[in-house]
């Protein structure tokens, strides 16, 4: 029996599939709920957590891509109240789900059997820690004494800070978690007390698990190779993921795509979920959409940024770390996303004493259209950040693209 042959792909269609997959091309809704931003977590299988706040918290961003301006009081219940989700180590650190800890718990347990010898030579501290939360917790970090043996060397600014060193061993081995926030700082308990009584506590198979994973990071993603689903979600923790995409395979889950058009197809070999068939039919027929939204610089859509320039022919680097004089576009740099093009780019910063929403510089793409119905399109995207930042005016920059400066400056 001849093999069929795999279903092709436009560029065009990759990308629309990418972003629906992402969430991205709905309509953003005025009023959110609970029930709304936990199944924005379903979707995407975590979102990345990062301390700058130069916008916004980056978590906030994503989900406000999605939702529009949500309350963040949702996302608190969600954490701290009825734990439903949990920060953890996905493919960054992350809020993840707690209806997904059998995916989790086997990286935990690998770091518990597997301890640095660090951690060995300080189990005084270790003890003393998870001792003195089972007594007086939930802890802040700043609660323990540092009862270390040896003192933990990096290079970086983790040198010598001992307790925090524990606490990350201890959390990454999945014996305590983060239950809370203090001024900005994390509250510690022990995993069992943290933990709901409803939290799936038993082992998946390494097989199965690794195809859960594989499934929850090709939704994710729409369409992908092997290569990006190892980026994604549960990164770099995908044993025997040949085989299990094989597997996948079999059974009918996922199918083998080209991408391509002209008989030029992209290199390696895609794979779509089942379930995007009818949808990616569907985003095939489609005239045009053009949803214009700002993403956070970690967004899930554009983490991979080797994915993100293939697909979306957009090179994309964070600057934070790279001296000022040195980057190329800004410190905490939106893309912008319309349609199913990564347009351009702003360079903002949110003056919270003075509620100004200061936009140092826009940036297009080659590709971007530079008339005024664009233009429009991005300073309303904009403008909705500002009202979700709770900023009273904009301040634009001198560096506007010359077709879209009319339509900016009107929302200044």
């Amino acid at each position: 029996m001849t093999a069929r042959a795999p279903r092709t792909l436009s560029p065009q269609a990759a990308r629309r599939l990418a972003i629906a997959a992402q969430w991205l091309d709905r309509p953003q809704h005025g009023e959110t709920s609970p029930d709304a931003v936990l199944e924005v977590f379903r979707q995407l299988g975590c979102i990345q957590l990062d301390p700058i706040s130069a916008v916004a918290r980056s978590h906030q961003l994503v989900l406000w891509s999605r939702l529009g301006p949500f309350a963040g009081e949702h996302l608190d219940h969600l954490l701290w109240r009825e734990r439903c989700l949990f920060e953890y180590w996905a493919h960054a650190a992350s809020i993840v789900l707690t209806e997904d800890y059998p995916i989790h718990s086997a990286h935990m347990h690998h770091h518990r059997n597997n301890g640095h010898e660090w951690v060995r030579a300080n189990d005084d501290l270790r003890r003393h820690i998870l001792e003195t939360l089972a007594e007086r917790g939930p802890l802040m970090s700043r609660d323990f004494e540092d009862k270390s043996f040896t003192d933990w060397y990096s290079s970086g600014w983790t040198s010598n800070r001992n307790v925090s060193q524990m606490i990350q061993w201890l959390w990454i081995s999945g014996q305590i978690m983060v239950v809370g926030r203090r001024g900005g700082q994390k509250v510690w308990d022990l995993a069992e007390r943290a933990l709901p009584e409803w939290t799936p506590r038993y082992t998946l198979p390494d097989d199965e698990r690794v195809e859960r994973s594989v499934e929850k990071a090709l939704k994710a993603l729409g369409v992908g190779t092997a290569k990006h689903i190892n980026n994604h979600y549960t990164r770099y923790r995908y044993p025997g993921m040949a085989a299990a995409l094989s597997r996948l395979e079999q059974q009918g889950r996922i199918e083998r795509v080209q991408i391509g058009e002209a008989g030029r197809f992209w290199p390696g070999v895609w794979y779509l979920h089942r379930d995007y068939v009818e949808l990616l039919d569907e985003l095939e027929r489609r005239d045009d959409h053009a949803e214009t939204r700002l993403l956070s610089p970690f967004d899930n859509l554009i983490c991979d940024r080797a994915r993100t320039e293939q697909l979306f022919d957009f090179f994309f680097r964070v600057e934070i770390y790279v001296p000022k004089a040195k980057r190329e576009y800004g410190y905490y740099v939106l893309p912008i996303l319309r349609g199913d093009r990564l347009i351009g780019r702003i360079d903002p910063l949110m003056d919270r004493k003075h509620k100004v929403l200061k936009v140092n510089a826009v940036y297009a793409e080659p590709i971007a259209p530079l008339d005024d119905r664009t233009g429009a399109a991005v300073a309303g995207a904009i403008r909705e950040l500002a009202s979700f930042l709770g900023a009273k005016s904009i301040d634009y920059g001198e560096h506007i693209p010359e077709g879209w400066a009319s339509a900016l400056r009107r929302e200044s």
